[in-house]
């Protein structure tokens, strides 16, 4: 890996093999070839610029909804901390978020600020960034029913401005460049009283922590749902709700959620997963599609 060692110069922070199982709610994987904080949104386009095309980069938010396998990634994971890219500002009816933002966060602030329409963001435990590249949604609303326009950053370190319509946005997917890194989103609300909105964004706090495993080692929703199934019926029905694997298993609270029970690898994590597809179309003949994000090389 000739690359490190002559990266560009950076006012953030470059961390060599860096692990990042610390940096996911799975708490699995090994280390970045090269890990990069940026000090801000200049320093990243900057050293993006500057970085060899050929150095692959990946992204990663809070690690909410991602499985680093255990031999690390390739190249230079990029992660936006800090206030730099987790400002929320409200204007009228619109909420400019940064990337970095948790959902969460931009959820109170709508509620702060008497804006109905973004309250399902309470129920997704990501970043903004995350939600722009997978049009995350829960309990029946999704990033594209708010959305106005995003603002990112090209591999090549270049300005890209995207209408929601240019992100051709359907279920759990987006037609965007794989390959932007988001760096803040403008959303629109509707004018509601400021207790209402609050109302709504706690009793979808409160249906979380009663239905998700939320306290445990997870990752999350596990599979997309197929047309006309629930992947958590799906699970129950090929008999997968609890059972282990290594020392991963499907919580007996919620099973289309994946948990860490006992020490378990990212090779335990997906390995379980992809058993459960397999037994799933093997028993079912419904096909079951990832919703985690698996990253990096296996051992």
């Amino acid at each position: 890996m000739a690359w490190r060692d002559s990266l560009p110069p950076v006012r953030g922070k470059l961390l060599r093999d860096e692990p990042l199982g610390p940096f996911t709610w799975f708490r699995v994987g090994g280390a970045a070839d090269v890990l990069f904080i940026p000090a801000d949104a200049d320093d990243l386009a900057d050293f993006l610029k500057a970085l060899e095309p050929a150095v692959p980069v990946t992204v990663l938010g809070v690690g909410s909804n991602v499985i680093v396998r255990d031999g690390g990634v390739e190249g230079v994971v990029i992660r936006l901390a800090g206030r730099p890219f987790a400002g929320i500002v409200t204007d009228g009816d619109t909420i400019t978020a940064g990337a970095g933002a948790l959902d969460a966060m931009v959820a109170r602030a709508s509620a702060r600020a008497g804006l109905a329409g973004l309250e399902f963001y309470a129920g997704i435990p990501g970043t903004i960034g995350g939600a722009l590249t997978m049009n995350a949604g829960c309990y029946g609303a999704e990033t594209k029913d708010i959305l106005v326009s995003a603002r990112g950053l090209t591999r090549a370190g270049q300005w890209v401005d995207y209408a929601l319509a240019d992100f051709g946005y359907t279920y759990r997917h987006s037609e965007a460049p794989a390959d932007i890194i988001w760096i803040e989103a403008v959303y629109r609300g509707s004018p509601d009283a400021p207790e209402a909105v609050a109302a709504r964004i706690a009793e979808i706090t409160a249906r979380r922590e009663t239905t998700q495993p939320i306290r445990e080692k997870t990752g999350g929703s596990t599979f997309k749902n197929p047309p006309g199934h629930s992947s958590w019926r799906l699970v129950d029905a090929a008999g997968w709700r609890g059972k282990p694997f290594g020392g991963a298993k499907f919580s007996e609270l919620h099973s289309n959620f994946m948990i860490n029970f006992n020490d378990a690898t990212a090779a335990d994590i997906e390995g379980l997963g992809n058993a459960v597809r397999e037994d799933v179309q093997s028993k079912l003949n419904v096909n079951l599609e990832w919703e985690i994000k698996r990253i990096g090389r296996p051992l």
